[in-house]
Formats: structure tokens, sequence, C-alpha cells
């Protein structure tokens, strides 16, 4: 127990900017990344608080991006900027690596990280609520960066490929039952069909790029994956 409780604080420490002391093995992170959902849900529920209390729903809508991307450090948006520069780069897969990995930020990465946003926003202005909205797709998206981890062959060496190493078929079972809590949302039958088609959608088609343009994953796609799931789920539930 005294273990799962600090593989807990080890991905939070990970992955958000929450001041938890001083930092742990990495390992204890590397071994246990099934509960990166927990990660989701503090996060969807911080900006849900954030969203519920805004005077307006465009307001709420704004904050509540706001909110996510500061928890996060803009981490997984930063990974987003870099794969919308190697997606956008012409020429050999060498090429577009090099765009992928290079730290300067290109008009690619500009454009594919604003329309994101946008349409990250429009979808929040449309979905019935909010709060529940946020949640569902922060835990989902979070799942779906299990899924990376889990089933992503690495094209490089460094984190990615490192905690890959650790992955069991068992990890994303796990992460589903972290996930069933979902069902207490009032999303209804539709709105959990789409959340699923959503993730399924969003992990199959970046798998697909990533893999084809790329020749497999890494840290970027991985913090692209949750900026894009977040992104397929609300706009699903707009439409559920």
């Amino acid at each position: 127990m005294a273990e799962f409780f600090k593989s807990l604080i080890a991905i939070f420490q990970f992955f958000t900017i929450v001041p938890l002391g001083k930092n742990l093995d990495f390992e204890l992170y590397t071994r246990h990344f099934y509960l990166i959902p927990f990660v989701g849900y503090f996060v969807g529920i911080i900006a849900a608080v954030v969203a519920y209390f805004m005077p307006s729903h465009e307001l709420s809508a704004a904050a509540c991006i706001a909110a996510v991307m500061i928890m996060y450090g803009f981490n997984h948006f930063d990974g987003l900027l870099d794969m919308g520069d190697g997606l956008m780069a012409h020429g050999s897969r060498e090429k577009r690596v090099k765009a992928l990995t290079d730290q300067n930020i290109g008009a690619g990465g500009v454009a594919t990280g604003m329309l994101v946003i946008l349409m990250t926003y429009t979808g929040l202005l449309s979905v019935p609520s909010i709060p529940v909205a946020i949640i569902a797709a922060e835990v989902t998206a979070k799942f779906s960066q299990v899924l990376f981890l889990t089933y992503g062959k690495p094209f490089r060496d460094g984190i990615f490929s490192y905690t890959h190493s650790f992955a069991k078929k068992w990890f994303p079972l796990a992460s589903v039952i972290i996930c069933l809590p979902l069902l207490l949302l009032p999303l209804g039958i539709t709105g959990f069909a789409g959340i699923v088609c959503a993730l399924l959608l969003s992990f199959c088609v970046l798998y697909y790029l990533s893999g084809r343009l790329f020749g497999g994953i890494n840290g970027d796609v991985t913090g692209a994956a949750n900026e894009i799931t977040r992104l397929v789920v609300i706009i699903a539930l707009a439409f559920f």
C-alpha cells in the first residue's frame, strides 16, 4: 500500500505542477503508469470547479482550458506543438522526425496548437455541462496515454522508450477499472458511447499517423495524444 501511494505521488510529480515535496524515484512512475487516469480525475475536477464558478458560459470554457493547461505545466501542449511541426514537415521520415524533436517551434506547431485550443473552446461552449465534459475528457485523455505507453513502438531512446519497457499487457485493463467511476457522470448511454468512439478514433488515427510518418511513438506524440483525445471527446459529447 505504501508503494501504491508513492507511485501516485511520483505520477503526479511527473505530470503536474502540484508541489508534492522531494521528487521520488522515477521508476515508481514507470512501473505503475496504469495509475495515470487518477491524474485526469484530479485535473478534471480542478478545472470543473474553476468553470463552475465563472460568471458566464464563455468564461467558463476559457478558464477551464487555462486551468488544465496550467496544471500540466503546458507539457502536453508542448508535445502537441512538436507533433504539429512533424506532421507539417515535407520530405523524408528523417526530416519529419527532426522537425518533431527540434526544440524550436515552427508554423506547423503554432497552427496546430491554435486549432486545437480554438476547437476545444468551441466544443466546450457546445456541451450541456462544461464541468461534466472536462472531467470525462481529462480521464479519457489520460487513459489514451496509457494505451500509447503500453502499445506504442518507440522510434528512439528516451523517456518514452524507458517507460514503455516497463509496460505489462494488463496495464490498460487496470486503467479501465480506474476509469469506471466515469459511469456515475450524467452522460447517458449515447454520451458514453460517444466517449468510447472518440477514444478509439483518436488512438487509432494518431497511432497510424505516427507509425507511418515517424516510424513509431515518442513522448511528444503521447503528450499530443492527451490534447487531441480531450478535444475529440469534447466534440463527441457536443454531438451526443
